[in-house]
């Protein structure tokens, strides 16, 4: 955690992917690995990382706004709508999670415009 808060992703996820080897079943060390793997642009880690999270607990709000937020990188569009719904109908009390869903909205809408 101390890498990824001194702005090194990379090393922290190498780190944690180790961790959540030796504990494959601790969501900490998968949400930790997730965030890292977002921050250091694996976008595709994290997206499989935030699905298991959200599989195992499925009243994680802040893994369905990663797996949203990482589908959107991925430019998975259409799939990042769904999580970050989930995440605003959850945590409707979180603006970044509402402004996300809705600039997702927006990009659809001008697509199909």
């Amino acid at each position: 955690m101390k890498l990824l808060e001194e702005g090194s992703p990379a090393a922290a996820a190498a780190l944690l992917e180790r961790a959540a080897d030796a504990e494959p079943e601790s969501r900490s060390i998968r949400e930790a690995l997730a965030r890292a793997q977002f921050n250091s642009r694996r976008y595709a880690d994290a997206v499989d990382s935030f699905r298991w999270i959200v599989s195992a607990n499925p009243t994680e709000d802040y893994a369905y706004f990663g797996l949203g937020l990482s589908l959107w990188r991925t430019g998975d569009m259409e799939g990042a709508q769904e999580p970050l719904a989930i995440a605003v109908a959850m945590r409707p009390d979180i603006r970044h999670y509402a402004s996300a869903l809705k600039q997702v909205r927006a990009t659809l809408e001008a697509r199909r415009a």
